[in-house]
């Protein structure tokens, strides 16, 4: 199947750019739009199989875009183009139903497996998204930890001795000793040796933000 396709983005270099490659690989453009006003327009004239737009428009949003077309139960097929990697984006998207987010710095390379997918009523996000959305995500539990629990194991993360953390905080080993273990408790670890030192390791950018 060769869908009907509209897409939008209010920089000229990047829609003759994406235009060009798509109609280069046979895909059926309708029209383009410069901005959100002019690609709302075009899907309720169109009814397309695809709309590709940036999320970033004038006037209207891709995401207002996508929100307006939930609402009027429109069998077009979002797909966003963005340079957006921040989670709220992203939930936003999933929680309007989009079927493709595409970071614009890869979009040559991905936008045809994403229309593949879309065409089989399958979702695409950009693996480059994900695993960036991946590693910002906030360790489990650590929330849970008081800003002293933190600084004891930032400090473990550096490779700090029990003697040299009670030594900078101005505690007792046996204190430093105790802490830890109700860190190990809280953050769910298994008490085996240097748990928390992994730990620490692993989540070090965290400890330190």
């Amino acid at each position: 199947m060769n869908p009907n396709i509209i897409i939008a983005d209010d920089h000229p270099l990047v829609l003759k750019g994406l235009h060009d490659f798509l109609i280069e690989k046979d895909y059926n453009v309708l029209a383009s739009a410069k901005n959100g006003k002019e690609a709302l327009a075009l899907i309720n004239a169109h009814t397309p199989d695809i709309a590709i737009l940036d999320i970033k428009m004038p006037f209207l949003t891709g995401l207002q875009i996508a929100e307006k077309c939930k609402v009027e139960n429109s069998p077009t097929k979002i797909i966003l183009i963005t340079f957006e990697k921040d989670e709220k984006t992203y939930n936003d998207a999933k929680a309007l139903g989009i079927y493709g987010y595409v970071l614009k710095e890869f979009a040559l390379e991905e936008i045809e497996n994403c229309i593949a997918a879309v065409i089989k009523g399958k979702t695409y996000f950009s693996p480059e998204l994900l695993s960036f959305l991946e590693q910002q995500k906030i360790p489990e539990n650590f929330e849970k930890l008081t800003n002293h629990e933190k600084k004891i194991v930032s400090l473990i993360s550096a490779n700090k001795t029990g003697v040299e953390i009670a030594e900078l905080l101005s505690i007792s080993t046996r204190t430093v000793e105790k802490h830890k273990s109700n860190i190990i408790k809280k953050l769910n670890l298994e008490s085996k040796q240097n748990s928390l030192l992994i730990w620490a390791k692993e989540n070090a950018e965290f400890l330190n933000s």
